[in-house]
């Protein structure tokens, strides 16, 4: 029996998922837990699982750029949250990552078009 971890091909795994487990799962770790380190491994561990996602389907400039936001949407959860709450701070970054990963990576041509288009 092998006890070898394998991972899904980096082009067919879903980022946008992944983006938001990251932002809402690293923080209610770091809050539940009460280790802020704890909550950083969740962040960063979804932050390489879909960056390999990126770099795979869009090359290093989209993956730079969704990387970017990924890491942007957590540092201004912090100051947003001194003005609406640590929830809606969460969420708001969150939407904003996560559609952004769902608009440049996840969305490829043939995801536009139904399977049964209607002439």
């Amino acid at each position: 029996m092998s006890t070898a971890m394998t991972l899904k091909p980096a082009r067919n795994v879903a980022s946008a998922p992944v983006v938001a487990l990251g932002l809402v799962g690293g923080w209610l770790t770091a809050r539940e837990t009460g280790i802020r380190p704890l909550g950083g491994v969740v962040l960063a561990a979804a932050g390489l699982y879909a960056g390999r996602t990126w770099l795979a389907r869009r090359g290093p400039a989209t993956a730079a750029a969704l990387g970017a936001t990924y890491v942007l949407g957590f540092g201004l959860s912090h100051p947003l949250a001194k003005k609406i709450g640590s929830w809606p701070a969460v969420l708001t970054v969150t939407a904003a990552a996560a559609g952004a990963a769902a608009l440049l990576s996840d969305a490829s041509d043939q995801d536009w078009i139904p399977e049964n288009p209607q002439p």
